[in-house]
Parts: structure tokens; sequence; C-alpha cells
């Protein structure tokens, strides 16, 4: 597939999107014979998912990973929808923070520094100075931005994912011999961009098969979509967010507009707020010295000092409540 491609199907009007991703789809259901599930989050794009599979396929699983780091609003929504697997890891998040470290900047740059720090010196000419082991260079590195991190005063890692979500669907996966459709879409990352032009819609000669049938949609079809059909949705996004993985998740947080995800979870969600802050030693997360570390704003009563508003921006944060409208 082209970028031309992709560009030219992001544009396409919602109802041939709808239909097209029927197709994908249905190819997926018969290429199996049924033997499928959907991967749900309980988030806006997993739940559009499932409603489009559902209308076609009913008796189609949904699969949920209780990580514990999910937001209240999404647990309570999905024990609203029937014929839902849920699974959950062997570790909780701060086990996985002893053994991998905190999940910082991205993916690819947490596990670069993890390697980098464990002192392989051809992880260091890789992964540091950009030159592959035949002499080429590669931007495959750690970027210039973040070559400080590999001195900071804590375990940086990639592994939360793979512990806390990949592991638990893998055994699923190889227990029930179902195989997955998930709702990620291209215009969310690059890596989604590429893994769409290399396999289209449906990976089915991938490791591990996966079909994406929504990945030339946008958000904004994903709202059209719920409105349209009047599909039920957490009211975590009635809230004030825009995303809504793990509560605790600090990846790409240095990219949050204020009032970043911690200055609005302190908002809305304080006991969370405080645990995730609290000192690592008083039962915590230890997490505020991480994002001081970084730079990353995580105090809501600091956007008052900004703005000049600090009694109503302090005492919002107090009572626990700010709304607005997805």
């Amino acid at each position: 597939m082209e970028l031309w491609q992709l560009k030219q199907f992001q544009g396409l009007p919602l109802e041939v999107k709808i239909a097209k991703s029927k197709l994908r789809i249905r190819e997926w259901y018969e290429h199996y014979d049924g033997n499928v599930y959907v991967s749900f989050s309980g988030g806006k794009d997993s739940t559009v998912l499932l409603h489009l599979v559902r209308s076609m396929y009913p008796d189609v699983p949904a699969v949920f990973s209780d990580t514990g780091l999910e937001f209240p609003e999404i647990r309570q929504f999905v024990k609203t929808v029937e014929n839902v697997v849920w699974l959950r890891p062997e570790m909780n998040f701060r086990q996985v923070i002893e053994k991998h470290g905190y999940p910082v900047i991205g993916k690819e740059q947490s596990e670069w520094i993890h390697r980098i720090r464990i002192g392989n010196p051809d992880v260091m000419r890789e992964k540091y100075y950009g030159i592959m082991p035949d002499g080429r260079t590669t931007r495959f590195r750690l970027s210039e931005q973040w070559r400080y991190m590999i001195d900071a005063p804590f375990k940086i890692g990639a592994g939360c994912c793979t512990e806390m979500k990949k592991k638990p669907v893998k055994k699923y996966a190889e227990e029930s011999g179902r195989v997955p459709i998930i709702g990620t879409m291209a215009c969310e990352s690059k890596l989604r961009t590429q893994q769409w032009l290399k396999t289209g819609c449906n990976a089915f000669e991938a490791k591990r098969p996966v079909s994406t049938p929504l990945s030339f949609w946008l958000e904004c079809d994903i709202w059209e979509y719920i409105r349209r059909f009047e599909v039920p949705y957490s009211k975590i996004y009635d809230m004030g967010y825009e995303r809504t993985g793990c509560a605790f998740c600090m990846f790409g947080a240095h990219l949050d507009r204020e009032p970043t995800r911690f200055q609005r979870l302190q908002i809305t969600h304080p006991k969370l707020w405080r645990y995730c802050m609290r000192d690592w030693e008083a039962g915590g997360l230890g997490m505020r010295r991480v994002l001081e570390y970084i730079g990353i704003p995580y105090e809501a009563y600091r956007l008052g000092e900004r703005y000049g508003d600090k009694e109503n921006c302090s005492c919002q944060a107090e009572s626990g409540g700010v709304q607005s409208a997805p």
C-alpha cells in the first residue's frame, strides 16, 4: 500500500468507511471460521469497533485487560457490556516498575535508555551513537533530547505493556485459539501508519495475525459514528479526557498541553493522583520525582499560578470536578 492510498481512504465519507471496514471484518471472520475476538479497552475506538463487529456477528466475544490502571469510569462502563472476557496480569504496577522501570517518553526511547544502561558496547554503539554493526548509520537511536535520562536516579523501561496487557492476551489467544480484531488507527502514530502501509487492515501473514479494520478512520469518524448510531460510551470522555489508556502512563506526557494528564487527574480523581505522586517508600508510585526530573507539570494549582487564578484552581482541585464535552 502507498501513503497516498491511506490519505485517500481517510478522506472517504463515513458511510463508505463503514462498508469497507465491514468487508475487512467479514474477510477476517470467515478466514478464521469465526474464531476471533475484539480487543476491548472500554475506550471510544474499541467501543465503536465492538458495535460494528457485533452488528454483523453478535456472538463475538470482547476481551478486556483489567490491569488495575484503568480509570474507574472505564471499568464501570465495561461492566455494562455483555460477553466480555476479563483478563488480569500476574504482576501489579508497582511490581512492574520494580522489574522494568517507569514508562516515560515513548516505548522506543525508554527501551533504548534501558538497554544502554545495561552496558552492552554493541547496544551503546547502535542506540547511542547510531552506528550499526556493519558500519552504516541509523536514525533509530536515542534522541539527543533524552540522553540526560541515562543518568536519571530511577529505573526506566518499556516493559509495562508487555507484562500487563500483552502477556495475558497472548495466553488467552493461545488457550482459546482465537485471533484478534483491534481498534487502532493509522492516524495515531507513525508506527501504526507504517504497519498499515505494510499489511493493510488484515495482517494474515504476520507472525501474530491481527485485524485493524478501523485503520483508515479518523477520530472525527469515531465520534460521528457514536452520535449517528447512539452508541453508549464511557463518561470519562465527558470529563475532558481525550485518551483513556492507563491512568498512570507517562508515555507522551511531555507532549501534553496544560492541563496535562496529571493536572487533570488531580482535578477529576484526586485519590488516584495522590497515590501515584506519593513517595515509593510510603506505598505510592513515586511519580512526582519522575515528572519533576523530566519537567512535566503535574499539580493543578500551578495552572492558577500561570493564569492568575490560583485560588479558583486550587479549589477545583480539592472539590474534584471539572467537566467538559468531548
